[in-house]
């Protein structure tokens, strides 16, 4: 079973949690146990699993993230400048695996999925794959 979500995202830098859909399609389908895997379908956007109770988790990962790779680089060759948008998707990673046990995404109480914009706003996309057992 499979899906291909869209999302608007709205800033330059940007954290969008999609735990609730992609939860809320799990259900729709019935789908009961096995692994997801989520996967941006982007070079400049990423997906992770990180806090989702304090918003302040998610400004200080994305300015953590602009310190280590600042925007401009004076030394950076990529014509369309956005090296810092593409390092931070290989950081990131552009996919992750969660569990599904009996319906619910395994994950611990503070945790949450999130699409990781790091070249918009944009019109983006992302994939959920279920290898269902």
């Amino acid at each position: 079973m499979e899906k291909t979500f869209s999302l608007r995202t709205n800033n330059h830098d940007q954290m969008v949690e999609i735990t609730s859909e992609i939860q809320h399609w799990l259900v729709e389908q019935k789908i009961k146990n096995g692994l997801v895997i989520i996967s941006s379908m982007h070079t400049t956007a990423g997906i992770t699993v990180n806090e989702n109770a304090d918003p302040d988790v998610k400004a200080d990962f994305l300015r953590r993230l602009d310190e280590v790779y600042p925007w401009k680089h004076k030394k950076d060759l990529h014509m369309e400048g956005n090296t810092a948008a593409h390092l931070k998707t290989s950081t990131v990673g552009h996919a992750q695996s969660i569990v599904l046990s009996n319906g619910k995404l395994v994950l611990g109480t503070w945790q949450g999925i999130y699409f990781c914009e790091f070249d918009g706003p944009r019109n983006r996309s992302y994939h959920v794959k279920v290898i269902e057992g």
